[in-house]
């Protein structure tokens, strides 16, 4: 049997900042991390197309949170101790710089995730944290004063643990097995699949919009402002969409993802509003066709698009348009209805709902409430963002305060 103070299991974001914090703060622990796998922080080497969008330049801790569909109240204590500037700062002294890009994205200044994970691998080396693969967990055991973890081939003994699986269905059942409720996992972060004409022909535009997602009688209505919307060959994603999908992960699986939604493309315009517009257009550019130049900053070929959609004629001018033909256009520029009829998820973007109840969890440790000396960082759990690096900084914030407690 191998024993150690601390055992972590997963060597992926969470694992390797937790160890590498705790170690830090404390030379003396002895601390082994335990991986499944062949290799060590496989997600971090895939995430943001292998550049590693380590985290967001979001520096409220409130504003922050905001970018959270699950662990939204939970994390803003956490956040108040270690958050973006710390991240940064952490990753400097380390000697990695990182950048922000124009939509508020970090990724290191080498572009290259290897350069997260050289660091996190040299750290743990120097600090002498033992990093174990091949090392599923199959059963983890409470005694009195430490925790038995008997794995495929070795058992092990430490007095804390701390589980950084990321969503990991055979992970949660032994949590259950310590007593704990785990939220059932649904996906999170998704793109919607819509067959229409309206954009069967618009692959690649990007327009910003309003969208809410129609929803039965009763259930809260979910919509996002003002967010791009990317016109793709399966439908629609982009930030609009991406976030519709993490806010309703809960709500759109039992629809088996079967649901309309309603798209806005003039944004904030009212279908009133765009219909005093087109009056103005018909009264001041009367001999002009409507297809011929898009209004209210639409792209071209969306504005086409959505004019033949109205039954407009290419020919029409805007003096021989009726007051139903004005109608229809406002209509579909305001009110245009998608049916979605399933999603597509990005396999390295893959994000999940679900994990460990967050009400059975101490938020200013990461502690279980159900069982002492068991400790939680990462998406293990029930905590998920938007895409941007949030999921990381939720990564590094648990980590750290994990780390500070196991030390104490």
């Amino acid at each position: 049997m191998k024993q150690a103070d601390v055992i972590i299991i997963g060597g992926g974001a969470a694992g390797f900042f937790t160890a590498i914090n705790a170690a830090d703060k404390n030379p003396k622990l002895k601390i082994i991390i335990l991986e499944r796998g062949k290799e060590v922080l496989t997600k971090v080497k895939v995430s943001g197309g292998g550049r590693c969008n380590v985290t967001h330049a979001e520096f409220l801790p409130k504003e922050l949170t905001q970018n959270y569909p699950r662990g939204e109240k939970e994390l803003l204590g956490p956040f108040h101790t270690f958050m973006t500037g710390d991240t940064i700062e952490w990753f400097e002294k380390r000697g990695v710089e990182l950048k922000i890009e124009a939509d508020g994205r970090m990724f290191p200044v080498s572009d290259s995730s290897q350069t997260i994970i050289d660091c996190f691998l040299s750290e743990a080396k120097r600090l002498g944290v033992e990093v174990l693969l091949n090392q599923s967990v199959k059963e983890i055991l409470k005694g009195a004063d430490h925790f038995t973890i008997n794995t495929a081939t070795d058992t092990f003994s430490a007095a804390k643990i701390v589980v950084a699986t990321g969503s990991n269905p055979k992970i949660w059942q032994l949590l259950e097995g310590l007593g704990h409720s785990i939220v059932p996992a649904v996906p999170s972060l998704f793109t919607f699949n819509i067959k229409d004409q309206r954009i069967a022909e618009l692959p690649g535009i990007s327009t910003s919009a309003n969208v809410k997602i129609l929803l039965p009688a009763g259930v809260p209505p979910l919509g996002v402002r003002g967010l791009p919307l990317l016109i793709t060959h399966w439908g629609m994603s982009g930030p609009a969409i991406l976030k519709l999908s993490a806010w309703g992960a809960r709500v759109l699986e039992p629809l088996k993802y079967h649901f309309k939604i309603e798209v806005n493309w003039l944004n904030s315009i009212s279908e009133e509003e765009a219909l005093d517009v087109l009056k103005d257009l018909k009264s001041s550019q009367g001999k002009q066709t409507i297809f011929k130049y898009a209004h209210f900053d639409l792209p071209k070929r969306l504005w086409q698009s959505l004019e033949k959609a109205s039954g407009i004629d290419e020919r029409l001018t805007w003096a021989e348009a009726t007051r139903e033909n004005l109608q229809n256009i406002a209509n579909q520029l305001t009110a245009a209805i998608f049916e979605v009829i399933g999603k597509s998820t990005f396999k390295e973007e893959f994000v999940t709902a679900g994990g460990v109840d967050l009400k059975e969890v101490n938020f200013k440790t990461f502690e279980s409430r159900i069982c002492k000396n068991l400790y939680f960082a990462g998406e293990v759990l029930n905590i998920d963002a938007i895409t941007g690096g949030f999921n990381f900084q939720n990564a590094w914030t648990g980590g750290y305060l994990v780390a500070q407690a196991i030390t104490k």
